[in-house]
């Protein structure tokens, strides 16, 4: 299966140079329909640029601050110099959110540029 998922520049970027392995969502009823194998083509919110990836993993977690511990911050789109913080994520989903769905870790692989 296909899913289709839109991404700031940043970390479409960092996916597609290699560097972030894991994108990072809310598990909603949409990602639940996610598995291992399935293809996700993301576009670039800025560019409309598109890529595909290979779903190789689905970490299931409570709250983006476990995901956040469990994962190298490089694999989740963070530069080394960065300092990386879960609470990044709550621009995008409430802590009410995730207390409702928990979150998923999708383990990416690059397929097209």
């Amino acid at each position: 299966m296909v899913h289709t998922m839109r991404l700031q520049d940043k970390p479409f970027k960092a996916i597609k140079n290699g560097d972030k392995t894991i994108e990072m969502r809310l598990n909603d009823e949409k990602r639940q329909k996610i598995k291992i194998n399935d293809l996700i083509e993301f576009e670039n919110m800025v560019t409309l640029e598109h890529i595909t990836v290979k779903v190789l993993n689905l970490h299931y977690f409570d709250n983006f601050k476990d995901l956040y511990n469990h994962f190298d911050k490089v694999n989740l789109g963070y530069k080394e110099n960065e300092i990386a913080n879960y609470k990044d994520m709550e621009q995008y989903y409430s802590q009410d959110e995730q207390s409702l769905y928990g979150v998923v870790g999708i383990e990416v692989e690059l397929l097209t540029k």
